[in-house]
């Protein structure tokens, strides 16, 4: 199991101590998307909607999303996390939107999986939202585009 780091010795999954882990700023950038047709994407930009504002909605889910990791991912700490930022972009080349999560902390692990569980879950809220008029999106794309802090250091996406 070498390298992973959510495996003991054994091989049985465990959550990783990082108590002896300095406290350091730490920020992760996560990126996705939803495809759709030109109809739904219309229907979302233009605010026609019966459900609502499909963006604004999303955009809250895709908060909650992140603060609510540990209750999602088993492994995953608690952390007091300090921001949280969802984008809705409008990408009419796809047609559909682009989504991207910053996530900030103070801690002694890093917030990827939040930033990737806030595009996730925004995500799943705009097909939520719009799969009446269209059952076909798809749910594309989504990867950790920056991570920084910690000992690991600095990542960025290619």
């Amino acid at each position: 199991m070498s390298g992973l780091t959510h495996f003991d010795a054994k091989g049985d999954a465990h959550m990783v101590d990082v108590s002896d882990k300095a406290v350091t700023s730490r920020v992760a950038v996560a990126e996705g998307y939803i495809r759709m047709a030109q109809a739904t994407f219309d229907i979302i930009t233009e605010g026609r909607a019966k459900k609502g504002d499909v963006i604004g909605v999303a955009r809250l889910a895709g908060i909650m999303g992140a603060k609510k990791t540990p209750e999602l991912i088993p492994l995953c700490h608690p952390l007091p996390v300090t921001k949280v930022a969802v984008e809705l972009t409008p990408a009419p080349e796809l047609p559909g939107l682009r989504i991207e999560a910053t996530v900030k902390t103070t801690g002694q692990t890093g917030v990827e999986m939040e930033a990737l569980t806030a595009v996730s879950t925004a995500a799943l809220t705009v097909y939520d939202m719009a799969k009446a008029v269209d059952k076909a999106m798809e749910i594309t794309g989504i990867r950790v585009m920056l991570k920084d802090g910690g000992k690991s250091g600095r990542y960025e996406a290619t």
